[in-house]
């Protein structure tokens, strides 16, 4: 029996409502069997449930006695996983439950991801409105849907059912630190129309490679080659003797870019090849630390028979010279926290169109407004069409709130040691739960998690078991 290997934990009802979940397909944007049961789980115990047509569902929870004064606290989690298996596993993510294994403190699964990310947010959820004897104010336990793929669940989100003004956000990866803050997200782009002409010069192809790349917000402060960027910085060097014949860069907006290349047109590729070149040994240099396998390949391009007009060309490397990329603004109030970052993430021509997906992210929303405006006074001064594609809010730092002093203080009654507070340049629910409910005082917290997004992904059973005590010490002294 999988329960028996918590017969001596305090979270052993976490671990039981883990399994139940775990038996049920939750795919991002295919939700709806788990939010169906969520729902019946509700409906057997008399609780007040809500579904929206998102499949988000709240479940609401009377108060404990003594408590009954005491505004709502608000429990959130998100109930969609990751699926990712390894090659040789027969997993079917659509109909067969989570294979759970258990080895000494860690929680897996057979060859596939567990789904701790964030079945355990539900399974906490579900524990606390199970529950007989946890002292409490009333409970809003708010499961979303789809976190993993583009947070529609969240976004989806309004007051009409919650009244809480305190929200515990379960979707930490991290035992012993608090999230007090995260990052919005903004893409925009700037679109060229593509005029050519005629072209009678040689041509050369130019090749940015070996980045490193990353996470444009996890690793955006490692201060590695953004290759549009670079490449920008190459034809910046020959752009009065060079015209673009095609250009291309970046895969996806939130990644730092790996790879670009340009098919450029020159009268003297000699003296374009041999500035480069020094150029080259430069940038090397500067990378030396931080992408040391950085290159820039030169090789002759055949039956190129038009290119950018000049105005255009020179238009496109003025706009990669200037887009602001990289750390941009350091938080004042939390040490060694990127406040605002940019990315140029894709260079891409369609349909006689030259595209810019420039990725904005700031823990302060009217800093990345200001990098907003920048970007739009760029595409203007540079003929180019600026498109303000969708965005998330940001979950700004709040110096007064109460929640987090009471985790703090639970933390360390808990566990003897002191947390850690941080923040996150990446984005959050709390940030667009926040922006839907007003004045609400938000933290985020979790077990630890390894892995996670991956068939490698697991948990550690007995800081599940310290995370749920230290939940309800948090909750028992909410007044």
């Amino acid at each position: 029996m999988f329960l028996n290997n918590f017969d001596n934990l305090d979270s052993k009802e976490v671990f039981r409502w883990f399994e139940e979940i775990s038996k049920i397909p939750r795919r991002s944007k295919h939700e709806k069997q788990i939010s169906d049961f969520l729902v019946k789980f509700a409906k057997d115990r008399n609780l007040e449930v809500y579904q929206n047509k998102e499949n988000n569902v709240i479940i609401k929870k009377e108060a404990s006695k003594g408590y009954e004064n005491i505004p709502p606290v608000i429990i959130q989690g998100h109930m969609d996983m990751v699926c990712e298996k390894t090659s040789e596993s027969k997993h079917d993510f659509d109909k067969d439950p989570i294979e759970l294994i258990v080895e000494g403190d860690v929680l897996r699964a057979n060859n596939t991801t567990l789904g701790a990310d964030d079945g355990i947010a539900v399974a906490y959820g579900l524990a606390l409105l199970d529950s007989k004897d946890i002292e409490h104010p009333a409970l809003e336990v708010l499961i979303t849907s789809d976190e993993e793929d583009g947070m529609s669940g969240a976004f989806s989100v309004t007051d009409e059912h919650l009244n809480g003004k305190t929200l515990i956000n379960l979707d930490s990866e991290v035992e012993g630190t608090f999230w007090v803050s995260s990052a919005g997200g903004i893409n925009t782009v700037a679109e060229f129309n593509i005029e050519k002409e005629a072209n009678n010069n040689s041509a050369l192809k130019i090749e940015v490679t070996g980045l490193k790349g990353g996470h444009s917000g996890m690793e955006i402060d490692k201060q590695r080659a953004n290759a549009i960027k670079i490449l920008g910085r190459v034809l910046d060097s020959v752009k009065d003797d060079i015209n673009i014949a095609y250009i291309e860069g970046g895969s996806v907006h939130n990644a730092i870019a790996k790879s670009a290349y340009a098919v450029i047109t020159a009268k003297d590729v000699n003296k374009v090849k041999n500035t480069i070149e020094k150029l080259y040994e430069n940038i090397k240099f500067e990378y030396r630390t931080a992408d040391p396998n950085i290159k820039i390949l030169i090789s002759n391009a055949e039956n190129v028979k038009e290119c950018y007009k000049k105005e255009l060309s020179n238009n496109v490397i003025s706009f990669m010279m200037l887009s602001p990329d990289g750390v941009l603004y350091m938080s004042k109030d939390i040490e060694g926290l990127v406040q605002t970052s940019s990315n140029n993430g894709v260079l891409k021509e369609k349909d006689n169109k030259l595209t810019f997906t420039i990725f904005i992210r700031s823990s302060v929303e009217s800093s990345s407004n200001e990098i907003v405006s920048r970007v739009k006074t760029l595409a203007s001064i540079t003929n180019s069409n600026f498109i303000y594609r969708d965005g998330y809010a940001a979950w700004e730092y709040d110096p007064n709130s109460k929640v987090r002093d009471i985790a703090i203080k639970a933390y360390k009654t808990i566990t003897g040691k002191d947390p850690q507070v941080a923040s996150v340049h990446v984005g959050l629910e709390c940030g667009i739960l926040k922006k839907a409910l007003k004045d609400t005082d938000v933290i985020s917290m979790g077990p630890n998690i390894y892995n996670v997004h991956t068939p490698r992904e697991y948990l550690s059973i007995s800081s599940v078991d310290r995370i749920w005590r230290i939940l309800k010490e948090i909750i028992k002294n909410i007044k």
